[in-house]
């Protein structure tokens, strides 16, 4: 009996150690998933803040992360209704990867939405850009000063371009020195055919040069760039279309032999090696729809 007493209070003791670390490491891991989110939230208002400045857009970055949590969680509720509409006994562990899947997806969509936009208005600005310096160059040739000619883009009322101007023309009449607020406005826009424009006005007004030659030369080397950046385009529309088929063929094939034979597919998703798998399978799709939407972007 003192034996079994024994071993009965080691166990009620093994129990209760096991109870402990269990809970102190639960603690542990709540303490970092809630520390590294923090971190995930502050660096994506962070990001998002840039580039919605960019975008010019009047909504809180930190609205933004709310927007990507909220159609996370719609996507997983659609993503499981679905499931349960289409099959008639989902399993666990076919809910909680679909309901993953469809918020992880769903979770990106704003912050892609916004780099399109972003994009969209970055390649707007470059269209424009040539006009604006070749009517800069008219401006001064007409015996502008150069305020004036950058008031003259300001005022024709052209987005995204006459806004950025009017920008920089506001920060000039405001006492910014000249050479900073171009700066300004380079970072600002994100264009390299811009920087190349800030460089030479900035190195023609130090050295005396002739801007007007200056800036109609630009405007030819960005009408050429431009020129070269759509037959790029056109070149590697193929490559990112088969980009996009690629990514989404395992899915859909996914998709269609779950209809077809459920028994298969409900024997990926019932044990934790075919879950690895799929998991595997989706980083590595994920993976080569990367590989090829870089091989595809070209840099002029």
């Amino acid at each position: 009996m003192d034996i079994l007493a024994l071993f009965t209070n080691f166990t009620l003791l093994a129990c209760l150690s096991s109870g402990l670390a269990v809970t102190f490491a639960t603690f542990v891991i709540i303490d970092f998933v809630s520390d590294a989110s923090k971190r995930y939230k502050s660096r994506y208002i962070q990001e998002t803040a840039i580039e919605y400045d960019d975008v010019l857009l009047q909504m809180p970055p930190g609205k933004i992360f709310d927007l990507s949590l909220a159609l996370a969680g719609l996507g997983a509720f659609l993503g499981i209704a679905i499931l349960c509409i289409s099959s008639s006994d989902p399993s666990w562990s076919k809910i909680i990867f679909v309901g993953s899947l469809a918020a992880v997806f769903f979770f990106f969509i704003p912050r892609l939405w916004l780099r399109h936009l972003k994009k969209q208005r970055l390649n707007k600005f470059n269209e424009q850009l040539e006009d604006a310096l070749l009517s800069i160059s008219g401006s001064l040739k007409a015996g502008f000063s150069l305020s004036q000619a950058l008031d003259v883009v300001a005022n024709e009322n052209r987005r995204p371009i006459s806004f950025e101007f009017s920008v920089l023309t506001q920060e000039l009449r405001l006492g910014v020195n000249f050479d900073e607020a171009f700066e300004k406005m380079a970072m600002r826009v994100g264009s390299k055919d811009f920087e190349l424009v800030v460089i030479a006005v900035i190195t023609a007004r130090q050295t005396g040069g002739e801007l007007t030659g200056v800036l109609e030369r630009l405007a030819g080397v960005i009408r050429e760039r431009v020129r070269i950046t759509n037959k790029l385009n056109a070149l590697t529309a193929q490559g990112r279309l088969q980009a996009y088929i690629i990514g989404a063929m395992p899915f859909l094939l996914l998709a269609a032999m779950a209809k077809i034979s459920p028994d298969m597919v409900d024997a990926f998703f019932n044990s934790p090696l075919g879950l690895v798998i799929m998991v595997v399978v989706i980083g590595l799709v994920v993976t080569g729809f990367l590989i090829i939407r870089k091989i595809t972007t070209i840099d002029v």
